[in-house]
């Protein structure tokens, strides 16, 4: 049995959030949800990983998917990036992926878009070479974005080259790296270019990195992926590809790669970022429709209540009707009482008008409802608004 103090909890708590819905500003036309909106999605659960140290890699989130653990059993995750399936030819040693040189560039089964990637690097650690010559190679988003990967330790080069570099499009705002032979983190916001079915640009794409918890790409524009010494063009690009990975001949390690999709943007049917007018309306309606539903396995003050919540997604006549007789009755029967009888019922009368005022002062409603200066007027003789 559920304790008497526990069931007066639950009921204020629903009084509390059922106030809540006529409290922020309610949806507009680029806005599908209220503030504070108590109808919009709870975010999921997801429990963090641990750091990675430099002795040993860390663990991802809870929902993340992991390419690369350390173990051989990940390795059957990529493969050589060749026409036709092929085994790839780097090996794993010492829990980590090694460039074998000469293998040529790897690339995941798996293809994704839109992601959160975390993946950690380490060049070699007695360092050979110079400028792009040093500890190269890079991670490919969808196979068409690099960011680079270098050891710009003490090593210059062409500033759009630099580690974490978009690779022929923007250098980084920083060189955040470590010595050489020390474990690099790379941490990725991908956000892929994205068109109409006439070719239209509709999002340029974006990138954000960091580098060992140092910001050094901060929401670039992808300006169509970049490439080596030529200007890339804005074009169509999938939706999904594969991560790849680059042997530029130096025999570079990874470890601990993984990554999380990210929600749709609102440029592409989902509702992260600012929809379009038409895109809220469909979402407002809805929104307002599960209200209305969920208002049928309701009754009395709380029924109305949820219909008059539907009314600021979308003003539909026949709730409109419905709410405007229930109000009506509730006026009604609360005029006759008085004294410890209508005291009784402050927490309702106050809630009902606060709801009322709230689509009014919003102009939800065209027209008030009639008994919103009645139901004020009691507040006031009562002196429930100090």
């Amino acid at each position: 049995m559920i304790p008497r103090s526990t069931v007066f909890f639950l009921l204020a708590a629903t009084a509390s959030l059922r106030a809540q819905a006529f409290h922020g500003d309610p949806p507009d036309a680029n806005h599908p949800w209220a503030v504070h909106d108590m109808n919009r999605p709870q975010p999921p659960l997801v429990t963090p990983g641990t750091p990675s140290t430099q002795e040993r890699p860390g663990t991802p989130p809870s929902d993340a998917v992991v390419l690369f653990d350390g173990t051989a059993a990940t390795l059957k995750n990529w493969e050589a990036d060749k026409e036709g399936t092929a085994e790839t030819q780097w090996i794993v040693k010492d829990g980590a992926l090694l460039c074998e040189p000469g293998s040529g560039y790897i690339r995941t089964r798996e293809q994704f878009g839109d992601c959160q990637l975390h993946v950690e690097w380490a060049a070699p650690e007695k360092p050979e070479g110079n400028s792009q010559g040093r500890g190269n190679s890079g991670v490919f988003l969808m196979g068409k974005v690099e960011v680079q990967v270098l050891d710009n330790f003490n090593n210059p080069t062409y500033a759009d080259g630099f580690a974490s570099s978009i690779y022929g499009v923007n250098p980084p705002l920083a060189n955040a790296l470590l010595a050489p032979g020390k474990w690099q983190t790379y941490d990725i916001i991908f956000r892929r270019p994205v068109y109409d079915g006439s070719g239209k640009e509709l999002d340029p794409g974006r990138l954000t990195v960091t580098v060992n918890g140092v910001v050094t790409q901060d929401s670039t524009p992808l300006e169509g992926g970049g490439g080596h010494k030529v200007r890339s063009k804005s074009s169509a690009w999938p939706e999904r590809g594969p991560l790849k990975l680059q042997d530029h001949g130096n025999p570079v390690r990874y470890r601990n790669i993984w990554y999380r999709p990210l929600a749709k943007r609102a440029v592409e049917g989902g509702t992260y970022g600012f929809l379009s007018t038409e895109a809220t309306a469909a979402k407002r309606k809805e929104i307002a429709a599960q209200i209305r539903q969920e208002a049928t396995a309701k009754s009395g003050l709380e029924a109305t209540l949820r219909q008059m919540e539907s009314l600021s997604y979308e003003l539909d006549a026949a709730t409109l009707a419905t709410t405007q007789v229930t109000v009506a009755s509730f006026f009604a029967g609360i005029s006759t009482l008085a004294g410890a009888e209508l005291d009784a019922r402050k927490d309702e009368i106050k809630t009902l008008h606060h709801a009322m005022n709230f689509l009014s002062k919003h102009q939800v409603i065209s027209t008030p409802y009639a008994e919103e200066a009645g139901l004020k007027k009691i507040i006031e003789d009562k002196g429930w608004d100090k």
